[in-house]
């Protein structure tokens, strides 16, 4: 089977795609036949075909040589009342697999995602400050495990690498107390470059809190609702753009960056901007408070942050977390027709819960005449989205019928 991309028809659905018969689209409608069964789960040919709009002997073919190919495995026969019993076919998870990293400003994550898009392997290291010499080499390091895991068979089905990074590195210095020299490191490094020279593997790269998106388009929400504003919650808060089911990264990357969002007016005579989301409604702050108070920081990731005394301190931080994110979302209604808001984070799930409350409650006291309020949804992947969304950039490239549904990528 061919992995060289082709040209499908303009028209084409990415939550229905369909296919064509004519001999030269063989290996568009090969793609077409696995994203149907990666969006619908195990299908029997005539399903395919009635989902897919090919015939059923286009079908029989395409389904026999992916079988041959490894994609694909038959399951147990069904019977039904009449006729022969159908046999549905599901994607085979050692078909291909693709490695996820997530460089972030606190820690990296290194994922090995198969097939089906299920992380079969994790690695992380924390740091300090990211070094990028660290990075590299221990992203380096994780990569060649992984491959001398997988054996000379599981080797030659892996698509390459996929790393989710902040747009700017050393943006924000003085919060994060970033020291210069390694702003000024960032800035003549080729990280993606230099991990596929030193792998061999073909790297692409994504900002982090798109490749989240990314995540929550194909494996989560994005199956169903169509266009949202996406907001993940780290140690900044960012977020995505989704419109008609293709993430829109914008002419510099940033589409969706809500972090840099004002939370006011840039008034007459003020000797200072207003503030930003991300100074309001990141961990960082709600890490500060607890520092503040002499307790453990690393409680916004687990439990604590609703317990003990923490408890005091996450409230105030959900006082203002959410009324700010809330303004990000009304703001993001009135320019741009959304199905809904979608907010996940690098937090325990109870916290997120709370602070869907607080934005859900803020959205209300807002008069939405003239527009239509978004949904408000809280994310399905959690803390891996930005590793496994990066993953998905080589299956997608390889497999999928609709290259441009996020392969925009970002230069660094």
């Amino acid at each position: 089977m061919s992995l060289e991309p082709t040209t499908p028809p303009a028209d084409k659905s990415r939550l229905r795609p369909r296919g064509s018969s004519q001999g030269g689209l063989r290996q568009y409608n090969e793609r077409v036949i696995l994203q149907a069964i990666r969006l619908h789960g195990a299908l029997p040919s005539a399903e395919l075909a009635r989902l897919t709009h090919l015939t059923a002997q286009t079908v029989s073919l395409i389904t026999k040589s992916l079988i041959d190919d490894g994609l694909l495995l038959k399951g147990a026969p069904q019977r039904g009342k009449v006729g022969q019993p159908s046999v549905p076919l599901t994607l085979n998870p050692d078909g291909a697999f693709s490695i996820g990293v997530k460089v972030g400003r606190r820690g990296l994550d290194v994922l090995l995602v198969d097939f089906e898009g299920r992380v079969r392997e994790r690695s992380s290291r924390d740091y300090t400050f990211p070094d990028p010499a660290l990075v590299l080499a221990e992203i380096v390091l994780r990569v060649q495990g992984l491959m001398r895991r997988l054996g000379d068979a599981g080797r030659e089905r892996l698509q390459g690498i996929g790393i989710a990074a902040p747009l700017s590195m050393g943006g924000w210095r003085s919060l994060l107390n970033f020291p210069q020299s390694l702003v000024d490191d960032w800035a003549r490094t080729d990280l993606r470059g230099e991990v596929s020279r030193q792998t061999g593997l073909e790297v692409d790269l994504l900002k982090d809190t798109a490749a989240a998106c990314v995540a929550e388009l194909v494996a989560g929400r994005g199956r169903s609702v169509t266009s949202f504003l996406y907001v993940f919650v780290d140690t900044f808060i960012g977020g995505g753009l989704v419109i008609d089911s293709h993430l829109r990264a914008g002419l510099h990357g940033n589409a969706g960056a809500i972090g840099s969002l004002p939370l006011g007016l840039a008034a007459n005579g003020a000797q200072t901007p207003p503030p930003q989301l991300l100074s309001v409604a990141s961990l960082l702050t709600l890490e500060a408070r607890y520092e503040q108070a002499g307790l453990d920081p690393s409680a916004s990731g687990d439990e604590r942050a609703l317990e003990g005394p923490w408890l005091a301190h996450t409230v105030a931080w959900l006082q203002e977390a959410g009324p700010a994110i809330a303004l990000a979302a009304n703001s993001a209604a009135c320019l741009l027709d959304l199905d809904g808001v979608i907010i996940d984070g690098n937090l325990a799930r109870p916290l997120l819960a709370a602070l869907l409350r607080e934005v859900d409650t803020a959205l209300a006291r807002y008069d939405w005449e003239g527009v239509v309020r978004p949904e408000l949804m809280p994310g399905t992947i959690g803390s891996d989205a930005r590793a496994i969304g990066g993953a998905l950039l080589p299956l997608y490239a390889n497999f999928a019928p609709d290259r441009d549904l996020f392969l925009k990528v970002v230069e660094g």
